[in-house]
């Protein structure tokens, strides 16, 4: 899959609610995982963009479902991160009502692009989210990102246990290692991506 066809994402719009998303048609793709795994560098670097989402972890971004457009029919969705943010328990709540109320009601949503720490893979978080887009049925590309930070040998490892969870488990998942950094996985990436949008 060409990156031009990601180059032309553009920040369309911020939602608290899934009732303030844009009108539910089209193809989306979702971008999950926890605040601290490189979901925003990861979408950054499949976009080829360097500031399309924002990397920094104010409490103001992250509790919003950031909107980018590719064309009039086709967006990727920046959920709020879960885990680390400092805010009080109603507003992590309230994240959680929206994520929830999104994957389940939205339905142009077509699958759910899952970041992971490849140095912590399979977190509570990642193991619900893996049993939502099982039961709903939702296609899943898991990013093991952060890969440029492991061995060769330990990040083979850690894509054959993942894999190897994901089929024992029957979460509808493609697994693999991803760095925004290095830029290992982009092409694998942009090309699951683009299968999901129907590019």
């Amino acid at each position: 899959m060409p990156s031009h066809s990601f180059r032309s994402a553009r920040f369309l719009t911020s939602a608290a609610t899934p009732a303030q998303l844009p009108p539910d048609r089209g193809a989306e793709v979702a971008f999950a995982g926890r605040s601290n795994a490189g979901k925003s560098s990861a979408l950054n670097a499949l976009c080829g963009q360097r500031g399309l989402a924002r990397t920094s972890r104010t409490p103001g971004r992250t509790q919003l479902l950031n909107v980018f457009a590719l064309d009039a029919e086709r967006r990727l969705v920046d959920l709020p991160g879960y885990g680390y943010a400092k805010v009080p328990e109603a507003m992590r709540a309230q994240w959680r009502r929206s994520i929830d109320a999104y994957l389940r009601e939205r339905q142009s949503l077509n699958g759910v692009v899952l970041i992971m720490d490849s140095r912590h893979p399979l977190t509570e978080f990642d193991r619900q989210m893996l049993d939502f887009c099982r039961a709903r049925p939702l296609a899943v590309q898991v990013l093991l990102t952060k890969a440029d930070k492991l061995g060769r040998g330990e990040a083979t490892r850690t894509l054959a246990r993942v894999r190897a969870e994901c089929a024992a488990q029957g979460w509808p998942a493609g697994v693999q290692l991803f760095s925004a950094v290095a830029g290992t996985g982009l092409d694998e990436a942009r090309t699951a991506l683009a299968a999901l949008l129907g590019l």
